[in-house]
């Protein structure tokens, strides 16, 4: 748990430093941090017990496929954007992989799968046109991807897994927001300063649920 607590702080106080190092324009110090970050959620997984399990081993798989899409994402051009995305894509087909090991429930699945379609329906008409006809379908790829990532999180939860899967998989949804306003819209106001935040918290989250399980994974009392 000590250890756990103390790699969590490490990935938030270089989650700061990164905000602060790009605010600044420090490329260098920028990428380290953001390195560090990163590294120190795949710690935090491991600690929590994500290598005891096929679900968390799955899980542990998305966060080292993400791992790699925040290093491609330090590169500036449309390759190394769509390097990142794929490293993201496949990050997310690890957590689906994980949640569906986990279990789910489907009325959960059904309920969500209509709000999550309606939200991201608004995403597309307001990001699809920013987009170049050259990443478009790498991006449509990606949306549907991370929303069947949400929609197994919220199914998991239905299903008994602890409240860190949906809430960290959804903080994850809306920090690309913030990357996506980034990427191709470019506004005055740096969308990274709160987008990085919600994205490390996000990830954070689902690196401590193999530590909460809940009720699938407890082992029964045997009986008297």
């Amino acid at each position: 748990m000590h250890r756990r607590v103390l790699w969590t702080v490490i990935s938030l106080a270089a989650c700061a430093a990164l905000v602060v190092f790009q605010l600044q324009g420090l490329a260098i110090a920028a990428a380290l941090a953001k390195l560090t970050a990163s590294t120190a959620f795949i710690v935090v997984a491991v600690s929590a017990g994500a290598p005891d399990s096929g679900w968390g081993r799955a899980l542990l798989a998305g966060l080292g496929l993400s791992w790699f899409g925040d290093a491609f994402l330090l590169g500036t051009t449309d390759t190394w954007f769509l390097l990142g995305l794929s490293a993201f894509l496949l990050a997310h087909l690890a957590y689906l992989t994980a949640f569906l090991l986990r279990g789910v429930n489907l009325g959960w699945v059904g309920g969500a799968a209509v709000a999550v379609l309606l939200f991201s329906g608004g995403v597309a008409l307001w990001l699809m046109p920013h987009v170049g006809a050259g990443l478009r379908i790498p991006v449509l790829a990606y949306l549907v991807v991370i929303n069947l990532m949400v929609i197994g999180a919220l199914g998991a939860r239905g299903a008994g897994a602890t409240w860190l899967l949906p809430a960290g998989a959804m903080a994850f949804y809306f920090s690309d927001l913030g990357v996506a306003a980034r990427q191709f819209m470019q506004p005055e106001f740096p969308p990274y300063v709160w987008s990085l935040p919600l994205y490390y918290a996000g990830q954070l989250m689902l690196a401590w649920s193999p530590a909460g399980r809940g009720p699938v994974s407890r082992r029964r009392s045997p009986p008297r």
